[in-house]
């Protein structure tokens, strides 16, 4: 491993995203609790609606009628793998894709992870619907999971081509 001047360069520009991603994740969600009551919807377009909801569980408001021990629990699980990431930044910062990805879960989880400890549940407000199909609401910091998740697939399927 690198010296840790040299670590800690080859980091900084993910961490840095990671911190735009946190940013972005936490004014949405203060703007949209400043200008809705909860439960509140406002259509924006024939598929897409604001609302303001709260998930005690985790993606899909799984364990969400839990009993309340899923919040430390997805707390833990949050700060684990945000140090995780970390590692793996610290080891494979020079790697492009994979660093950008991680990067973007990282601001992700530590978003989400800031709402489960200030106020016990996760702020979403993003409803996509057609047909009268709603999915499930989500927020800045689940996109930016969603996104990374998909980018680590690219970079996998990228790394096994050109290992072909």
């Amino acid at each position: 491993m690198a010296a840790n001047g040299s670590t800690g360069r080859r980091m900084l520009p993910w961490v840095a995203l990671a911190a735009f991603v946190i940013l972005i994740d936490q004014a949405t969600k203060a703007l949209v609790e400043r200008a809705f009551d909860f439960g509140d919807v406002r259509p924006v377009t024939d598929f897409f609606n604001l609302v303001l909801t709260y998930n005690k569980g985790a993606a899909f408001s799984f364990l969400a009628s839990a009993s309340g021990w899923q919040a430390h629990f997805l707390t833990a699980i949050g700060i684990a793998a945000s140090a995780f990431i970390l590692y793996l930044l610290a080891r494979h910062g020079h790697q492009r894709l994979f660093s950008f990805a991680l990067a973007l879960i990282l601001g992700g989880a530590i978003g989400n992870v800031i709402d489960r400890l200030a106020y016990g549940h996760v702020i979403d407000f993003l409803d996509f619907h057609a047909a009268g199909w709603h999915w499930p609401a989500f927020n800045v910091a689940d996109s930016a999971i969603v996104g990374g998740a998909m980018l680590l697939i690219l970079d996998e399927l990228l790394r096994v081509r050109r290992a072909k």
